[in-house]
């Protein structure tokens, strides 16, 4: 990775070629059990169209497809992507792109975002514009949940509690805080569009 930034596109995918799964996703008892209380936390039990960025090797968004009618996914790692899309390929709606939620978030509406151990790799003010785009594609109703481990890693620019403090401030005008949980190493938080 010397000579990428610890975030660029370059750096991820790294990480993949590296490992398959570089954040143990399947085996980690810390991702199921944040996998779980991410689906458990869902206030639908069905769900039109929604969005995941940063989808990694598709395991939350599996899951999440069993529950929506349409999925739309993105991961910066070419790898990931077509990791994600051999696993998701029995769900014929699911689309699984490669993108930089940085550079465009996908056009609404959506009336679910999940927005999972993403943030902290942006600084404030890039993540101030993408919980802008995020909730600017939310359909009046729809949930944007947060979710982040709150650990250090030098890879990350912001905690996960500086994250969820600027999701509350960015989306406060917009949506409403439903719910949280903190959790042994990770926090969720759901708003709701007005």
């Amino acid at each position: 990775m010397s000579g990428h930034s610890p975030v660029s596109q370059a750096a991820f995918e790294a990480k993949y070629r590296q490992s398959g799964d570089p954040w143990d996703f399947i085996g980690s008892r810390y991702e199921r059990d944040r996998r779980e209380l991410t689906l458990r936390s869902l206030m639908r039990s069905r769900y039109r169209r929604a969005f995941e960025p940063a989808c990694s090797i598709g395991v939350l968004t599996a899951a999440l497809a069993e529950r929506c009618d349409e999925v739309q996914a993105i991961d910066i790692a070419p790898t990931a992507v077509a990791m994600a899309r051999e696993r998701c390929a029995i769900f014929p709606r699911v689309t699984i792109a490669c993108a930089d939620l940085a550079e465009q978030c996908p056009e609404g509406p959506f009336d679910l975002i999940v927005f999972s151990e993403l943030g902290y790799y942006f600084s404030e003010r890039r993540l101030t514009h993408i919980a802008e785009s995020l909730s600017a594609a939310l359909d009046a109703g729809g949930e944007l949940i947060g979710v982040h481990w709150l650990g250090t890693s030098e890879d990350h620019l912001l905690h996960g509690d500086q994250v969820h403090a600027i999701l509350k401030d960015t989306l406060m005008e917009s949506c409403t805080w439903i719910k949280g949980a903190r959790q042994p190493g990770f926090r969720l938080d759901t708003w709701r569009r007005n």
